[in-house]
């Protein structure tokens, strides 16, 4: 896990750093703290390497495909120039041996000093005229809420994140106020909701391991964690970043501006009071965030309700983060029926689910070839799906392997099973912004969805007499309904919204009161999708490539 949260930039001097710093605020002209290629372009043509490396420069010090360097990602950019310099070929294996080298020097840039002492004499000339020195504001991020932000020109976004803030305040978000999709399938987005580490999501029964596996990525506790045969996970644990060591209750995360929790008070104080936010400082941490969950019940404990919505709590964070892993246990193959409706709760998420089949070293060879065999027979009954599930075997805790049940060979499988879910959690940041902009695209779809259906079933009502009788009518026959609006717009049967949960939301509101189908909003949708997220993209693609 060393090589989560690991830059290249971890090793220089403070000399160095000191270059680099000058050198980056020489290009970043708007002070924003980001460079995009039309920044670094003519920069980097400085150090008379070819374009195709270049290319390789950029692609890899931006491994996050987020269409620009921060000064971490740019001091990468400038180790790998150096190294380029030198003779070495620019591949992924260089940031490692970038990372590990304390003395890569500064690279050979042409011109560079007469460039900084221009910059520095242009200052001191505009502080003349000034009188004083004027703080550049950033202008890289809207601000929800802002007037300027409805009108801010497409030069004025630093980043594909910022690019899709402004999207989502200008085109969609106007969709789905109008049709309260917020109330039936999603809250509304916030910065806090763009901005967010990409998230890691651990399920399963009780005592399958999931708060060990969290220590054993972290390699220590986290505040609150707690470990034991009894289900002692009894709340939802968001693990994240922090400067020092603490446990925030629920009610108070859920209200936090910086933090992306806020829709969760839709599940009320019962909820509220089970879920609590752990920080720490971790450089694993500083990449992704990692939410524990309490045991799913299985035997006569299950029929003991919860106070809260469990499985609608668990498709809220299903919906919010990079990747899922559900955990087994050898001992605990048996599907329950709270968890096969917490799999039906990741509806729409199946790309994003792993199956970890934990604590294998506490079954001999011939016990785990059936436990595998038993486990991929459930799975594929509740999880409805032709594919073969992903299946990572091994003992995810601290402790040695069990070497009395556990051959040489099933040591050596361990491992290599270790090591592909570790990569797999090694890409979540790399891969975090395609994923924003897939569940972006994929909220459009929705609420282009949802506002067809809406706006069909307003028009099915009547204008002045027996509107009860016809909204009971549409609400008991809502599934014909959904095939109407499939056939008058072709959508695609499989993207339309749960039926019951449908009708239970929309028994709360008179359908007579929604608004009509507007044209304009729908195409404006249409046009977000099929010309500018493709043109903010282009925009922020390698400048080399």
């Amino acid at each position: 896990m060393e090589e989560i949260g690991k830059s290249a930039g971890s090793s220089f001097s403070k000399e160095q750093q000191q270059i680099y710093k000058e050198w980056f605020n020489l290009v970043d002209s708007d002070g924003d703290g980001r460079l995009t290629g039309n920044d670094a372009t003519k920069f980097f043509s400085m150090s008379n390497l070819s374009r195709q490396q270049l290319k390789q420069v950029w692609a890899l010090a931006d491994s996050k495909r987020q269409g620009f360097l921060g000064f971490t990602e740019f001091v990468t950019a400038m180790q790998l120039v150096s190294l380029a310099q030198a003779g070495h070929e620019l591949t992924p294996d260089t940031i490692k041996t970038a990372s590990k080298m304390e003395d890569v020097k500064p690279p050979l840039m042409d011109g560079i000093d007469a460039l900084l002492a221009k910059n520095k004499s242009s200052r001191i000339s505009e502080n003349d005229i000034n009188g004083s020195t004027q703080l550049r504001l950033p202008t890289g991020t809207p601000q929800f809420g802002a007037k300027s932000s409805r009108k801010m020109p497409l030069n004025a976004v630093t980043s594909i994140i910022d690019g899709l803030k402004r999207l989502y305040i200008e085109k969609l978000k106007p969709l789905e106020a109008t049709y309260r999709f917020n109330d039936f399938v999603s809250p509304l987005l916030t910065t806090s909701d763009f901005d967010a580490r990409p998230m890691v999501m651990l399920l399963g029964q009780y005592s399958t391991g999931k708060t060990t596996f969290i220590k054993h990525l972290l390699r220590c506790n986290y505040p609150g964690a707690h470990i034991g045969p009894e289900p002692t996970t009894d709340r939802f644990v968001v693990v994240m970043s922090g400067h020092d060591e603490r446990s925030i209750p629920g009610n108070t995360v859920a209200v936090q501006a910086d933090m992306p929790f806020s829709g969760l008070t839709h599940f009320g104080g019962a909820f509220l009071s089970k879920f609590e936010c752990a920080q720490m400082p971790h450089p694993l941490l500083d990449e992704i965030t990692i939410v524990d969950t309490p045991g799913v019940l299985s035997g006569e404990k299950q029929r003991t309700q919860r106070s809260y919505d469990f499985t609608g709590v668990i498709s809220w964070f299903a919906a919010k983060c990079d990747l899922i892993l559900l955990l087994f246990d050898p001992h605990k193959l048996d599907i329950s029926d709270e968890f096969k409706r917490v799999i039906a709760s990741l509806r729409g998420n199946d790309d994003k689910i792993r199956v970890v089949l934990n604590k294998a070293d506490q079954v001999d060879t011939q016990q785990l070839m059936r436990v595998y065999g038993a486990l991929m027979w459930s799975l594929g009954k509740v999880l409805n799906t032709p594919e073969v599930m992903r299946v990572y075997i091994g003992s995810f805790n601290d402790k040695p392997i069990n070497e009395e049940t556990a051959s040489q060979m099933f040591c050596e499988l361990f491992e290599k099973e270790q090591n592909d879910l570790l990569m797999d959690l090694v890409d979540i940041p790399k891969k975090a912004c395609d994923r924003r902009i897939n569940e972006f695209v994929k909220r459009a779809r929705a609420a282009k969805m949802h506002a067809y259906i809406i706006s069909h079933l307003k028009k099915e009502m009547p204008a002045i007499m027996g509107k009860a009788k016809t909204q009971q009518r549409l609400i008991d026959n809502l599934e014909d309904e959904f095939a109407k609006v499939q056939r008058e717009f072709h959508l695609p049967a499989g993207d339309f919204p749960n039926v019951e949960h449908f009708k239970e939301v929309l028994n709360g509101y008179s359908i007579d009161k929604f608004e009509k189908l507007k044209p304009k909003m729908i195409q404006a949708v249409d046009d977000m999708l099929g010309y500018e997220i493709p043109e903010l993209l282009k925009s922020f693609r390698n400048p080399y490539a």
